[in-house]
């Protein structure tokens, strides 16, 4: 069985499940209590077949530090950033690494391809040859099997419709009550309760 390559784009994931957690009306300041089951979606994303290497890139707001370790104690290489000025600013060095990392893995394992799963909806730079879009293009030429895993919502059009040509492509929010869980209110905040992950069903998970 061919081994899988976790690409793990935070920022983008993180982002957009704060604002389905609003979508869905999870209780007060929902956006704000929402976390990524790291277990979960890790499973979710090598659906356990042999696991080569996961990497992770995102910011460094201390806020997250929980989510950071918890992926580094699973295995995952974590590449950390300080946000930029701007939003986009701040995700342009981690979409770098990840791409960087992704060609270089290509060339590595020329001789003996795997499948490369992608958690990212980005597909910007296309048109320019470059971003997460153009560098699957690339390894799928040289016999990677592809896999995206994305919110619906947000996934680039164009990209998704290449992912199901060409390979795979999974909704986050299929899975959104096992990846996701909800931490209770603060102090001094809106009374809400806290929300358990669902347990994990890999049943209606696509694979390419």
């Amino acid at each position: 069985m061919d081994s899988v390559f976790i690409y793990w784009d935070n920022s983008n994931i993180f982002h957009e499940a704060q604002r389905l957690a609003q979508e869905r009306r999870e209780g007060p300041n929902a956006r704000y209590r929402v976390r990524i089951n790291v277990d979960n979606i890790l499973r979710l994303a090598h659906a356990d077949r042999p696991l080569k290497k996961a990497l992770a890139a995102g910011s460094v707001p201390p806020e997250m530090r929980q989510l950071w370790n918890r992926m580094e104690s699973k295995g995952v290489e974590v590449h950390l950033f300080d946000r930029g000025e701007s939003a986009r600013g701040e995700q342009e060095m981690p979409d770098r690494v990840l791409q960087l990392r992704m060609l270089e893995d290509a060339l590595d394992y020329n001789g003996n391809p795997g499948i490369v799963v992608l958690l990212t909806g980005d597909g910007a730079g296309y048109l320019e040859g470059a971003g997460f879009h153009s560098t699957l293009e690339r390894m799928h030429k040289r016999g990677w099997r592809v896999e995206i895993l994305s919110w619906a919502h947000s996934c680039n059009q164009r990209m998704r419709r290449w992912a199901r040509e060409n390979g795979v492509f999974v909704a986050l929010d299929d899975f959104y009550e096992a990846i996701t869980f909800m931490e209770p209110s603060r102090p001094g905040a809106e009374l809400a309760s806290p929300r358990d992950s669902a347990e994990l069903d890999l049943s209606k998970r696509p694979m390419a």
